[in-house]
């Protein structure tokens, strides 16, 4: 509670401070010192609260878990914001309503850990995704950001669409909102039942951009502006993530429902893989690469809400802490390179070995190689799912589409070190430098030692 009620205060502040503040620095500085204040109170709540959970007015429950994923949700835009924040600037005039935008989508993933009441995933799910359509367009010179932002907030409503008719259909059957009252497993399942559950699925699909409901995805990326796909693609995609798995593990977990919805699930994650691994093999932009290898990284995600036990819960926090980590860390480095294509990467290793060996870390993990935060994100996901028996094709189906994973991720690593090039890359400062050797320490000690995050889970 802590959190979401700073996050909110903060984006209402820099929203002002805009008004009154000229220098765009010190509007970053202050950005930076309020996810700061942000990240302390929640770790304050996390420490001292009593009992497993706390219910406030049956809308918002506070837990450890939930806690948690706020902790490394906000760890992760901290080190966003140390990383790219000085390109907010390149993007626009208004830096402190990019900041803003931020916290208020902040704000929205605190209500998605938490939420009780499918009124309250539908307000989080909003206040995510309405300020996503704002980044998507703030670069209002460029046509293709244009594009990314209406065909975002097109794609968006329709979704919302969906979501308000399954929450409809969830209430007809069992006459509540609130997620621990259904009581959806029990007796025969009503129509209504069935048909709100297939609609939520395909829903929150959309919001994370599952296979079919991926389309958007390449082209918002790809069109946004690099330093707003860089948070889209990772600390919105696990808010997604988080409500996708708090509605469905807490819900839908009874014997005779979560036959309804595991297979139809499974074959999506299963689809998701197989097709964001694929497409992103024949891209020739490591930014749009990157867009197509998200997808694919939604797919070992989605293991986490299929498989309905306690490995799985502490899998999506790991997953959601290495992923965003070494996304967020390889779109600081692809910003610092003018070229976005793999050429653009050539002789890289040469001309800046920090920002190569960064980017070959942070790669690795995203390809779950040994001793990156990846390899244990994608073990935990995996057992997960064994542990939940009867889905072991989609184990094996997932380790194939990993193995697929490291050749195009191999490709930029290639680029870099063993093809000669005079790559044009940005001012390195050393703030910057600091910054991306801490991202490439957590990424390192989560991959040998998961457990200083998972001891909290």
């Amino acid at each position: 509670m802590n959190s979401l009620i700073s996050t909110a205060l903060s984006g209402v502040v820099l929203m002002f401070v805009g008004l009154f503040v000229s220098n765009r620095q010190r509007i970053k500085y202050f950005a930076i010192a309020l996810v700061l204040v942000a990240f302390v109170a929640n770790l304050l709540e996390l420490s001292t609260l009593q009992g497993g959970s706390q219910t406030l007015f049956g809308m918002l429950e506070v837990s450890k878990f939930g806690l948690l994923f706020n902790a490394v949700m906000l760890g992760a835009t901290l080190l966003y914001f140390l990383l790219c924040g000085s390109e907010f600037e390149k993007v626009g005039e208004h830096v402190a309503d990019y900041f803003a935008l931020i916290f208020f989508i902040l704000s929205g993933i605190m209500l998605a850990s938490g939420f009780s009441s499918l009124l309250m995933l539908f307000l989080a799910i909003e206040i995510i995704s309405i300020p996503q359509y704002i980044l998507a367009g703030a670069d209002k010179k460029n046509l293709k950001s244009n594009e990314a932002s209406l065909k975002y907030f097109l794609m968006g409503s329709f979704s919302t669409g969906i979501l308000l008719m399954g929450i409809a259909l969830i209430y007809g059957a069992s006459g509540t909102f609130n997620i621990n009252e259904l009581a959806l497993g029990t007796g025969e399942l009503h129509p209504l039942t069935i048909g709100g559950i297939m609609l939520l699925i395909f829903a929150l699909a959309f919001k994370v951009s599952a296979v079919p409901f991926h389309f958007w995805t390449p082209d918002v990326y790809d069109g946004s502006p690099t330093v707003f796909t860089a948070f889209m693609a990772t600390v919105v995609k696990a808010g997604g993530f988080i409500a996708f798995l708090r509605l469905f593990h807490v819900s839908f977990t009874g014997g005779a429902i979560s036959q309804h919805w595991l297979l139809v699930l499974a074959i999506i994650a299963a689809a998701t893989l197989v097709l964001g691994n694929l497409t992103a093999v024949f891209q020739q932009s490591v930014k749009r690469m990157l867009a197509y290898s998200s997808i694919a990284q939604a797919g070992f995600m989605l293991l986490a809400v299929i498989a309905l036990n306690e490995t799985a819960t502490q899998g999506i926090i790991l997953y959601a802490a290495a992923y965003s980590v070494a996304t967020i860390g390889m779109f600081g480095v692809l910003m610092k390179v003018k070229d976005y294509t793999f050429e653009g990467f050539n002789g890289l290793a040469r001309k800046q070995p920090l920002l190569a060996l960064a980017a070959t870390i942070f790669l690795f993990s995203l390809a779950g190689i040994p001793l990156t935060a990846g390899f244990f994100a994608k073990y935990f996901v995996l057992s997960a799912v064994v542990q939940q028996g009867n889905l072991l094709w989609l184990v094996i189906l997932a380790v194939i589409c990993a193995a697929i994973s490291v050749y195009y991720y191999f490709r930029v690593i290639m680029a870099m070190y063993f093809k000669a090039g005079e790559p044009e890359v940005g001012v390195i400062t050393p703030a910057f430098r600091t910054v991306l050797i801490i991202a490439i320490i957590i990424v390192i000690v989560l991959g040998v030692y998961p457990g200083v995050l998972l001891q909290w889970a």
